[in-house]
């Protein structure tokens, strides 16, 4: 929900009944927009066309609009803070949803982990069986002779 300090007569309110009220609204319950959020806003909605004329622009936390509804009496004011708490439920479930589908996702990843380091530890065992085997020798083509070191042996003459 935004506050604005002009009244543009879009649906962002009044700035005037927060400042009457202002011990309901500590800072943390409701915090002003830098002129870059205003104009991404302004030009991200189409019914706030106006807003990026604004001079100071504040927005309410989920705390704050709680506090907004104890503050505004307009039936207007009473139908966009319904809608807004309706918004604030559904990011909390849809955030615990995103909690519970990270929690899985971590698991099924330190499953995967563990299959990665044991279908590697098969694999590694199973590829000397995978390899073909070694080519066997060639048989050697012609005749050959084996024969033991120096066969014959020649005494020199001597000369008596």
């Amino acid at each position: 929900m935004i506050c604005e300090k002009k009244s543009s007569g879009g649906p962002a309110l009044p700035l005037r009944p927060f400042k009457r009220n202002a011990d309901r609204f500590p800072p943390d319950f409701m915090f002003e927009l830098t002129r870059e959020e205003i104009l991404g806003i302004s030009q991200s909605v189409i019914s706030l066309g106006k807003l990026r004329f604004s001079k100071q622009v504040r927005a309410f936390t989920e705390h704050g609009a709680l506090m907004a509804a104890t503050v505004l009496n307009s039936s207007r004011a009473v139908a966009m803070i319904l809608y807004i708490m309706r918004a604030f439920v559904k990011m909390r479930e849809d955030l615990a949803a995103n909690a519970a589908i990270l929690k899985r996702l971590a698991k099924i990843d330190k499953t995967l982990l563990l299959h990665g380091g044991a279908l590697r530890d098969i694999y590694q065992k199973l590829r000397p069986m995978l390899e073909p085997p070694p080519q066997p020798p060639k048989p050697e083509i012609g005749f050959h002779i084996k024969e033991d070191g120096v066969p014959y042996r020649i005494k020199k003459r001597s000369n008596t």
